[in-house]
């Protein structure tokens, strides 16, 4: 990894440049806006033009939000129950605990609405964990049957998350 990494001149800071085109080409590759890694005590943000910063401050006053929204968001549930339940075995379940979005960004259309097609690999929504914007995908392709999250709600590892059928 030493190979890697280039020096960035006077200020002795080493900057592992390959790592930052990775994160670059990532962002190009899902659509997100930004992105930022932690090793230790190394921290590297990758981020798309100068507003979407701006923007990502109001993403992160979103989840106290959406703690009132939450019990809001459990009163639709018991309505469709019988079917969120029979449809969850093969539901796209979140890989780790964080905050769902349903958009790119703030503002944004979602990235997908009940009965939209959807193709293998194609982002369902987006899960923040530790400042990392993760896309979650598709695992086949079919058709939106449930969208069981809203946008903004923090969600548990393994929690299903869109029913694709």
């Amino acid at each position: 990894m030493a190979d890697r990494k280039a020096s960035a001149g006077k200020s002795g800071m080493n900057v592992d440049t390959a790592l930052v085109r990775e994160l670059a080409e990532m962002l190009d590759d899902t659509g997100l806006t930004e992105i930022e890694v932690e090793d230790g005590d190394r921290k590297i943000r990758v981020a798309r033009g100068g507003g979407v910063a701006m923007a990502a401050a109001p993403a992160m006053a979103a989840p106290a939000a959406a703690a009132p929204a939450a019990p809001a968001a459990a009163a639709p549930t018991p309505e469709s129950a019988g079917a969120a339940q029979a449809d969850t075995a093969g539901a796209t379940k979140s890989p780790m605990v964080g905050t769902v979005y349903l958009a790119p960004e703030p503002g944004a259309a979602d990235f997908i609405k009940v009965g939209d097609s959807v193709k293998e690999g194609q982002t369902l929504v987006i899960v923040e964990a530790m400042k990392v914007m993760n896309p979650i995908t598709a695992d086949k392709a079919g058709t939106v049957k449930a969208i069981l999250v809203e946008n903004a709600q923090p969600v548990e590892f393994d929690q299903p998350l869109v029913v694709v059928a």
